[in-house]
């Protein structure tokens, strides 16, 4: 997905910058110097740690947060990373992806945590200790996945989240079941 985002930005200092902390903050003081439209994608933790050893002043950057530690840092909770990384950046809001390996589409929040997916796409939140009944909307339980755009493979997914949906359909991820598998891609890129 973001691979091409960067080819079709077309743009010199479009790229992924994996434990490139310097060389990246650098980069975004001279777009921001520039004024120039940008957005900064990665896992949780690897935001984290630019946001702490490079802070900076660039509240016209758009923050992508696309979920995690990675088993790399604590986990916590979406509010406080997302406070977190708003101080580090001095930005209004953190927008977050919701995806995975195992689908071909993602949900996105614009901030506040809460996703929307597209209209192929449908997010239910089952009881936790029985995967056959489903939770009402506003209460908590694990989710569940079906993705149409997935033709011949798995349309459904039943993951290790925890979340909750709520009447306008939109939905919030609150964490991970006890002891579930560390997940996802170690990257963070620009």
């Amino acid at each position: 997905m973001t691979e091409r985002l960067i080819r079709e930005s077309r743009h010199e200092d479009s790229g992924f910058y994996m434990h490139q902390y310097e060389q990246l903050a650098e980069v975004l003081k001279r777009q921001r110097d520039k004024k120039q439209r940008t957005i900064l994608l990665g896992v949780s933790y690897a935001l984290l740690e630019m946001a702490e050893k490079f802070p900076m002043d660039f509240p016209e950057l758009i923050v992508m947060e696309t979920g995690g530690m990675k088993g790399k840092r604590q986990e916590m909770i979406r509010e406080d990373l997302h406070e977190l990384l708003r101080r580090g950046f001095n930005v209004p809001q953190i927008h977050s992806e919701y995806g995975m390996t195992e689908l071909l589409s993602q949900a996105y929040s614009k901030g506040e945590g809460k996703f929307q997916c597209p209209p192929w796409m449908k997010v239910r939140i089952r009881e936790i200790n029985d995967p056959f009944a489903y939770v009402p909307n506003g209460a908590t339980g694990g989710i569940c996945i079906t993705d149409l755009a997935n033709l011949h493979s798995c349309a459904f997914i039943a993951v290790e989240d925890i979340g909750r949906m709520h009447a306008d359909n939109h939905f919030e991820v609150l964490g991970r079941f006890d002891n579930s598998e560390h997940r996802g891609c170690n990257l963070m890129y620009f």
